[in-house]
Formats: C-alpha cells, sequence, structure tokens
C-alpha cells in the first residue's frame, strides 16, 4: 500500500511539473491555482509538493536542466563529438528560445534563498564540459576550450528576440560558433568545413 502512494505522490509530482512548465511559459505570473487545477490536483496536493512558487519555479527549471543534460548524454552514445557537440548546442539554443516565460519566471525568484541555495546551472555546464572533453580528445576542437569560453561564444543566443523569426539567425549564429571552435582542430583539416 505504502509503495502504491508513493508512486501516485510521483505521478501527481510528474504531472504538476509537466503542466507548469507549460503554464509558465505561456506566462511567468501564471495562478498556481490553475496549474494545480490542469494537473488535476487539489491544492493541499500541490502545496505539499511545492509550498512556495519558488520552489515549484525552481524545480521546474532544474527538472528542463537535467534533461538537456541526460540530452548531451545520449547524443555522444550515438554521434561522433563534433556532431554530437553541435546538436546539443541546437537543443540549447532552441530551449533558450522557446523557453522565453521560464526565463521570466526564473527571474521572478533569482533573489530568494531557494533559488541561491540551487546550483541550476550545474547540469547545463557538466553537459558542456562532457562535450568540450569528447570533442578535445577526438581533436574536433581547438585545444584549450574550457566552458567558460565556451558559453562566452554562445552569449549571442539571449540576444536574438524571441517574437522574431528567429530560426535563422540561429542557424547562422550556430554555424559561426562551431566554425569557430573546430578552427585549428587537430584532427580536422585546415581550411575544411567542420
Amino acid at each position: 500500500m505504502e509503495k502504491r502512494k508513493r508512486s501516485d505522490a510521483k505521478q501527481n509530482r510528474d504531472r504538476i511539473l509537466s503542466v507548469a512548465l507549460g503554464e509558465l511559459v505561456r506566462s511567468a505570473d501564471v495562478p498556481l491555482s490553475v496549474i494545480a487545477k490542469k494537473a488535476g490536483v487539489g491544492q493541499a496536493t500541490f502545496y505539499r509538493h511545492f509550498p512556495t512558487r519558488e520552489s515549484l519555479v525552481i524545480e521546474v527549471y532544474r527538472h528542463e536542466m537535467l534533461q538537456v543534460t541526460e540530452f548531451a548524454k545520449q547524443l555522444l552514445k550515438t554521434l561522433p563529438p563534433d556532431q554530437a557537440l553541435r546538436a546539443w548546442m541546437n537543443r540549447l539554443a532552441e530551449y533558450a528560445m522557446t523557453k522565453t516565460g521560464l526565463a521570466g519566471a526564473l527571474r521572478g525568484v533569482a533573489s530568494s534563498k531557494e533559488y541561491m541555495a540551487n546550483d541550476g546551472y550545474a547540469p547545463v555546464i557538466a553537459a558542456a564540459q562532457m562535450l568540450l572533453d569528447a570533442n578535445d580528445e577526438a581533436g574536433t576542437i581547438r585545444p584549450g576550450i574550457t566552458t567558460d569560453k565556451f558559453f562566452l561564444t554562445i552569449a549571442g543566443i539571449w540576444q536574438i528576440d524571441a517574437t522574431e523569426d528567429w530560426q535563422p539567425r540561429l542557424t547562422w549564429l550556430m554555424d559561426t560558433v562551431i566554425q569557430g571552435l573546430c578552427a585549428g582542430a587537430p584532427g580536422k583539416p585546415a581550411g575544411g568545413n567542420p
């Protein structure tokens, strides 16, 4: 019986997170009661899992960042390191462009103690490091690319206006970043395409 309760609680929690992501992307200020209703749970169940708005927003963000990390692992299992890096960069960039409402919700809780205690960026940094290490080992990127340098090169993602036709600009940016990362790579022919 206890196992069944835990299973139900996990399903409720997962459903709340799924609904919350969709709603927060649309509006950073969505009422929590709307999320609870759409998730099919009562207020007590909702607040048992997420006692504050901050705890919900932080958990949605953390869950999404863990998905980004898992995607990097899967890519490295199925693609050469340089292709895995590019596919992961595309996923990260598309995430940034399509989840702008979540970014607004995060800005709203960024000064809370819960957020400051949560290292939400760690999974993304770990995924980038894993991909950079694989590419460094394969000789498909120039030596010396750190995660700090990598994130500095892709910072332009956050300058693209998500309300306009952003896909062509994003593709151009990712192509340019990959060319820069691969220029001078020991395993790439000089002048060749990455």
